[in-house]
């Protein structure tokens, strides 16, 4: 798993960082999680994931303030939030952060999976 896509799961809910962490490992990534924002920030500077799952709605430092502070010393990461409602006003602040797509916590794993797929191609394409 060395050469493994390194994927940062942000949420404050110990099950849904252990049910993304699973999902995602049984599809071949290398994951870390982090369980806040400040700890999110602290492990995509030092780990440099290759993408960001980023949970809106967390307490100390929710996904929206994180994502601003994240953008302001990298906007190369892909990040795709995380949130439980539809129609979270808290969506419309970070489309400007430049996000990569949402992952409604209610959603199949397998749109789940369309949105990371076509994120790290876009990443890709977008490296070369």
């Amino acid at each position: 798993m060395d050469n493994a896509v390194k994927i940062l799961v942000v949420d404050d809910e110990t099950d849904f960082r252990q049910v993304m962490t699973v999902w995602l490992q049984s599809k071949g990534y290398s994951v870390i999680t982090a369980e806040n924002g400040n700890e999110g920030i602290r492990m995509i500077k030092e780990a440099k994931p290759d993408l960001v799952f980023m949970d809106l709605r967390m307490p100390m430092k929710d996904g929206v303030d994180t994502i601003k502070e994240v953008r302001r010393f990298t906007t190369a990461t892909p990040i795709i939030i995380i949130s439980s409602f539809i129609e979270d006003p808290k969506i419309k602040e970070v489309k400007p952060a430049h996000i990569s797509g949402i992952f409604y916590k209610n959603d199949d794993f397998e749109k789940g999976t369309h949105l990371l797929e076509s994120a790290l191609r876009m990443h890709k394409k977008l490296k070369k």
